[in-house]
This record gives structure tokens, C-alpha cells and sequence, in this order.
């Protein structure tokens, strides 16, 4: 049991852990702008193009059912806002995140290519002197890219 909560405390004390509650706790209160946003002032302006009453979306909503336009508009709307600000707030973080590395120095390094056979053209461990695929003997080690 000792070990279980050793994994559990470990994986809490991630810092991915920590930055996923940071967002989820900001989204939530982000999401009641929005909702705030739509009802207040986007669905009574649905609601005025569409000829309904100030406080509903009448002008929208199927007579005799529970099918309501207005709300599933007043639902996208609301993701597309929300959508948005998250693409913009992810965009802007990667961005510090490049300027962060320039400045600490940090290249991104290119992968290194495995060497391959001259004869073959298939890939052979680093530092071989022959093919294992067509036994084809190199002048030199074999070397990545």
C-alpha cells in the first residue's frame, strides 16, 4: 500500500498533473464569462433577429415540442468563443516556450540518421564494417548523418 501511494504522490507532484488542474480550474471560470457573454448579450440579439421576446428565444423554438434552436446556437457559440480563446492561449504559450529556449540556448538538434549501406541501401548499425544484409564490405566504419 506504501507503494501505491508513493506512485500516486509521484504522479501528483508532475508537473503536467499540476499545469492540467491550473487550466481546468481557469477554463470553468472562463467558461462563465462566455455563458455569461451569450446570455446576456448574444441571445437577446438572436432572439431580437428572429422576432422573439427579450427574455426568450421564442422565435426559435418549434411550437408544441421541446426542440429549441436558440439554445443549441447559444451552445456552439459558446464552444467557438471558448475553442478560440484556448487556441489563442496555447499559441501564445508555445510561442514563450520558443523564446524561452533561444534565449537558454537550447537548439533543437537534428535527429541523426542511421548509417546505410552503400551497396544495399539498407540501414546497418553504427560502427560496422560490413552488411549483415548483402555482406558488402565498407572501406571505413559505417557512420550516421
Amino acid at each position: 500500500m506504501k507503494k501505491f501511494l508513493g506512485e500516486f504522490k509521484e504522479f501528483i507532484n508532475r508537473g503536467n498533473v499540476m499545469n492540467l488542474a491550473v487550466a481546468v480550474i481557469i477554463g470553468g471560470a472562463f467558461t462563465a464569462i462566455v455563458t455569461a457573454l451569450t446570455t446576456n448579450i448574444i441571445n437577446p440579439f438572436i432572439s431580437f433577429i428572429a422576432g422573439g421576446t427579450p427574455g426568450e428565444l421564442s422565435g426559435l423554438v418549434v411550437p408544441g415540442t421541446e426542440i429549441d434552436f436558440g439554445a443549441f446556437i447559444s451552445a456552439v457559440i459558446n464552444f467557438l468563443i471558448v475553442a478560440f480563446i484556448v487556441f489563442l492561449l496555447v499559441k501564445a504559450v508555445n510561442k514563450a516556450q520558443e523564446a524561452a529556449d533561444k534565449l537558454a540556448g537550447k537548439e533543437k538538434e537534428e535527429e541523426k540518421k542511421p548509417p546505410v549501406c552503400p551497396f544495399c541501401l539498407e540501414e546497418v548499425k553504427e560502427g560496422a564494417t560490413r552488411c549483415p544484409h548483402c555482406t558488402g564490405a565498407f572501406d571505413e566504419p559505417a557512420k550516421g548523418k
